[in-house]
């Protein structure tokens, strides 16, 4: 035994040192044949699977829509699991740590989504603008934007392989509240309308100058708008119609300012909308139905289903149309109305913040089925006649304005003065009368049509004011002066610009393919497709998957439209839909109204106009990309923010490279989030603040 012992003592460091050998031999071999070093778990980093994950959605990226695209939804769908959705830390990253967590699975790429770009044969194709609706690799991704900084988002250790694409976090945000000027309330903080050293530095504000857009550029803010004082999470649609709490938009004033014409009252905590208006004596609905009788071709809600409401005060007349299957888009300045457009998107109307000033309203050529004026306070013949030059290019050919003033039915010689010019005027453009007349309270009303054809332009014998023509500029409408030309009713492909189908039909109607604004032309395959992708991604992913309380969202929006299908495939909710379509992106705003769909053109590095607080859901669909080589992803996660609602929803869907980037900017912000499918990030806001105690 003694000897035995010896030998096992002897040999113990030759059988250790054989082992050891024969080990490194075999994981050598194991390594060589291996894909990659994935395959041992003790190689395994969080950098490999990022990198791999981002060549599959590199590689789907590029993928063409399929012509059906309910089948791919299913299958995309049916190969992932529940296990696929991955939660995100509520509180805010570690810098410099890698964000995305390892659990996010390599094994699905992103599901092709339909474009709207241009076919390569249309005629006068704008090829330069980038692809709205291409999912990724046609807008690499790209989250620098100057000041030294990059976007947040993907470790560093991937930036070290060479596959990072600037993305590393280098500093995440020190959120500080906005430090806004002499008389703007901060927690109402619009930075484009309420940059105050821009306005004192205009020359003149004869033109409502001082009420347009005015955007900070250097630097743009990335700050925090405060909550109010006790603010707490809206009353549901549709009690919402009738009130609000008063804590959510503390302004008092406007009660005070209208008490006599039954607008708002204040009723313990809430403040109480009884349906009255200035010139709504027996209330908004009786009124709604007395335009009805005078006018019986209006039909609410099957013939007329956009109107424009300008000068629209806290937008009840935009909020009793919705029972009619009417959507309006109310529009009035932030002036001395306090907070009327506030009031408006706290009581789930849909409304937006514009002027009829010097500029275009950012809406296309023919969009509005009616355009109405209550006392808006709007002298439509001054500065010959630009206000209603500019109502009669958004009025869609056949279309109404309902204008319901004082000089319509008062006989002081202002009023008299102000009537004969508007009649004059309104014969220049060769508007027809429809018919004029006063309800039982003596209120009065007239009702023009905007022609149908060109034939009565053309045939004038004074030429003022004087037809636009080819050479007078680009249509679009995004920050360019208001014409002081009549544009024809139609174009000039042909006469007879027929009126949309009724409602509900034209929302899946064929429509036009190419815009007046814009020289760009789609395929109706191409609408037809997109609708069909967003119906099926809605059904099975954004009703099905994600943490979202569908019954507490009353508006949503969209901030990249496209055709307008995601807001078609939520249309029979209780809900309504801002379309947005970007101004650096294909136009496609003419097709969502043609649709019976509302929106605005707008440029997502600056903000938009609409107060802090007032959308239960932001939808982003591949625009960060293309928007992060323009502005810093901060800074779009700023303005997020300023209009999200707490308590409420972000959702983007990109490339998992963009997910990463937005996910720790959003987590600084203490928002919960989750990746959905590698495809969706979905975030939730809560109610902190910088220098809060909690969240």
């Amino acid at each position: 035994m003694a000897i035995y012992s010896f030998l096992s003592v002897r040999k113990r460091p030759v059988v250790v040192v054989a082992a050891v050998t024969l080990f490194i031999v075999v994981s050598s071999l194991f390594l060589l044949f291996s894909p990659a070093p994935t395959a041992l778990p003790f190689f395994s980093s969080s950098s490999s699977h990022l990198s791999s994950q981002a060549s599959i959605a590199a590689v789907s990226s590029n993928a063409f829509p399929p012509e059906t695209p309910t089948s791919v939804v299913s299958n995309w769908v049916s190969s992932n699991t529940s296990a696929d959705r991955v939660s995100a830390d509520a509180s805010p990253p570690v810098v410099g740590t890698a964000i995305a967590s390892d659990a996010v699975s390599n094994s699905t790429a992103d599901p092709p989504r339909p474009d709207t770009t241009a076919a390569a044969g249309d005629a006068k194709a704008d090829v330069s603008q980038p692809d709205h609706g291409m999912p990724p690799a046609a807008t690499e991704a790209s989250g620098s934007a100057g000041n030294g900084e990059t976007a947040a988002g993907v470790s560093s250790e991937r930036d070290e392989e060479g596959q990072g694409g600037g993305g590393a976090v280098e500093e995440l945000p020190s959120w500080e509240l906005c430090k806004v000027g002499k008389g703007v309330a901060a927690a109402d903080y619009i930075p484009c309308l309420d940059n105050v050293k821009a306005v004192k530095a205009l020359k003149s504000l004869r033109h409502m100058e001082h009420r347009e857009r005015h955007c900070p550029t250097d630097p743009r803010p990335r700050c925090l708008v405060p909550l109010p004082e006790r603010y707490r999470r809206p009353v549901p649609w549709p009690r919402s119609r009738d009130m609000i709490w008063y804590n959510n938009v503390p302004h008092p004033k406007l009660v005070e300012y209208k008490k006599d014409q039954n607008w708002v009252r204040k009723s313990g905590n809430y403040f109480v909308f009884p349906g009255g208006g200035t010139q709504f004596k027996n209330g908004v609905a009786s009124y709604i139905k007395f335009i009805e009788q005078i006018l019986p071709n209006i039909q609410w809600g099957i013939h007329t289903r956009t109107v424009l409401d300008v000068g629209c005060g806290v937008a009840s007349f935009g909020g009793y149309l919705l029972d009619r299957n009417v959507i309006t888009m109310s529009v009035a300045p932030k002036d001395e109305h306090e907070a009327q457009i506030q009031f408006a998107l706290e009581r789930g109307i849909p409304a937006f913040l514009a002027v009829i000033g010097t500029q275009k309203l950012p809406f296309p050529d023919n969009s509005f089925d009616v355009i109405h004026c209550a006392r808006c306070r709007v002298h439509w013949y001054a500065d010959g006649g630009k206000p209603l030059l500019e109502l009669n290019r958004v009025l869609r050919p056949g279309g109404y304005y309902i204008w319901s003033a004082t000089p319509v039915y008062r006989k002081n010689p202002r009023d008299i003065d102000d009537w004969n010019a508007v009649v004059a005027l309104t014969k220049s453009i060769c508007w027809r009368t429809v018919v004029r007349s006063r309800d039982i309270n003596k209120i009065g009303v007239v009702i023009y049509q905007k022609p149908t054809s060109n034939s009565c332009s053309l045939e004038r014998k004074n030429n003022e004011p004087p037809l636009c023509s080819e050479s007078d500029g680009s249509r679009f409408p995004w920050y360019k002066p208001l014409d002081s030309c009549l544009f024809p009713a139609v174009p000039s492909s042909g006469e007879g610009n027929s009126w949309a189908v009724s409602w509900p039909e034209r929302l899946n109607i064929k429509h036009s393919a190419t815009s007046n604004n814009s020289s760009i032309q789609f395929p109706q395959e191409k609408i037809d497709s997109d609708t069909s992708y967003w119906k099926d991604l809605v059904s099975e992913i954004y009703l099905n998957e994600f943490a979202v309380n569908w019954s507490s969202v009353r508006n949503v929006m969209d901030m990249n439209a496209g055709f307008g299908g995601f807001a078609a495939s939520i249309i029979n909710r209780p809900l309504w839909v801002m379309n947005v379509v970007p101004v650096d992106q294909p136009d496609t705003l003419h097709i969502i109204f043609n649709r019976g769909l509302i929106g605005v053109y707008h440029d997502w590095c600056e903000s938009f106009n609409t107060y802090p607080r007032t959308y239960d859901l932001i939808h982003m669909s591949y625009l960060l990309g293309p928007l992060t080589k323009r502005c810093h992803i901060i800074e779009v996660a700023a303005e997020i923010d300023r209009i999200l609602r707490p308590g409420r929803w972000f959702v983007l869907q990109d490339t998992i490279d963009m997910i990463r980037k937005m996910d720790p900017v959003l987590r600084s912000l203490h928002y919960k989030t989750t990746i959905v499918k590698h495809q969706f990030l979905l975030a939730t806001k809560g109610f902190w603040r910088p220098g809060s105690i909690g969240s």
